[in-house]
């Protein structure tokens, strides 16, 4: 029964994704995340990360709407189709090289109020290495926040639960001044992949 239902979940955000025009199931995830924790408005200047296909991307391009002044920039190592919206930008590049990250805040003329980030690793199947990638992955967005993300900025990260998770979370905890971590309904059940929403980003004081 639970298989039926994981499949049948699958399936019912599959199609509704392609029902509203979505370019992923992936896009309900987001909504959730924004409707439960209201990491969203009119005017956020948004930095999407490992963006590809969009999809999370188009979510904050809805949100902005017509008349709010935010942005968001997808970041991806792959080609993403543009969205037809004023507020986005799509950057395809490496989003840990200086060079990109420079391209960034120019973009968004200063630092992001939000980062989120759904990207994964490829996986090989063996739990522990897909663990430890997931955390290397994780680990190099959080370090991009040093560099793009502006003092009491907010970061969305997907993470996967291990070893290594807990070790994520504690690395956050020094970055931010309250994390949480969450499951939206849209996820698979049977996935071992968590969402951490951490608030009140806290730059490092440079040292005189």
């Amino acid at each position: 029964m639970s298989r039926w239902k994981a499949k049948h979940d699958k399936e019912h955000y599959y199609k509704l994704a392609k029902k509203n025009n979505y370019r992923s199931r992936a896009s309900y995830k987001l909504k959730q995340l924004n409707k439960k924790y209201k990491l969203l408005n009119a005017d956020s200047n948004v930095v999407d990360l490992g963006a590809a296909p969009g999809g999370w991307s188009q979510v904050v391009c809805e949100i902005i709407g017509e008349e709010g002044t935010g942005q968001v920039i997808s970041v991806d190592l792959e080609y993403i189709k543009p969205i037809d919206h004023d507020a986005y930008i799509g950057v395809k590049g490496d989003f840990t090289t200086q060079e990109i990250q420079e391209t960034i805040t120019e973009i968004i003329n200063g630092k992001a109020d939000l980062i989120l980030s759904d990207a994964s690793p490829k996986l090989t199947g063996v739990k522990d290495v897909d663990n430890f990638r997931a955390y290397d992955l994780a680990k190099s967005v959080l370090n991009i926040s040093d560099n793009i993300l502006k003092p009491e900025g907010n970061l969305v990260i997907k993470a996967f639960q291990g070893e290594a998770y807990q070790e994520l979370i504690k690395e956050l905890k020094k970055k931010f001044r309250t994390v949480k971590t969450t499951k939206p309904n849209s996820s698979r059940k049977r996935s071992s992949e968590m969402y951490v929403i951490a608030r009140g980003f806290r730059p490092k004081k440079n040292k005189k």
